[in-house]
């Protein structure tokens, strides 16, 4: 597990980090990740793009969310970067104009990558089970899968687990079928 850069960190101790990492403060424990490798960023891009058109804008799709790449999220001392997270329009109906978001979102997808998994399996999901975050998938580009996670009752359950070049239907976005292919390159 990637070591945290410090104990008992403040919001100072975030902003001194170098802006080549993205960097987080998960339980009071200050943690910095270089910049996306290649296939990470093309698997984030691809997906975000993906359910923007007809989720984000209603192109093509339902529409009713806002969808936004790596906001920076407060909950409490907590602050965590998901690579994409979504809220359903009801609950923010636009981007506010605060560097960063307080209110939890309804969806976030994390793109695993070998410094960051055990993290983002551990300690992010942990605090967003907390603040009652209802779906999470979990983007392998390097083993080429998508993990669907539904909160239930305070806990994670696993929905499916989908790989390679499937195309599927995934909540909360199975109003549309995303072929996997697209986000491995």
């Amino acid at each position: 597990m990637t070591k945290p850069l410090k104990k008992d960190a403040t919001y100072a101790d975030l902003c001194a980090v170098p802006e080549n990492f993205v960097a987080e403060i998960l339980g009071g424990e200050l943690y910095a990740f270089p910049c996306r490798a290649i296939p990470h960023a093309h698997a984030a891009s691809v997906l975000g793009g993906e359910l923007h058109g007809p989720f984000h804008r209603g192109r093509n799709g339902p529409g009713g969310w806002l969808i936004l790449d790596e906001p920076e999220l407060h909950f409490g001392a907590d602050v965590l970067v998901p690579d994409i997270a979504g809220w359903r329009r009801e609950r923010l109906p636009s981007p506010p104009a605060a560097a960063h978001i307080e209110l939890p979102p309804d969806w976030l997808c994390e793109v695993l990558s070998p410094s960051t998994e055990t993290v983002d399996r551990t300690k992010k999901l942990v605090i967003y089970a907390r603040e009652g975050v209802r779906h999470a998938w979990l983007l392998n580009p390097l083993l080429r899968t998508l993990e669907v996670l539904r909160l239930s009752a305070g806990r994670w359950s696993s929905v499916a687990t989908h790989e390679g070049d499937a195309r599927v239907r995934s909540e909360p976005f199975d109003a549309i079928e995303l072929g996997l292919a697209a986000l491995w390159g």
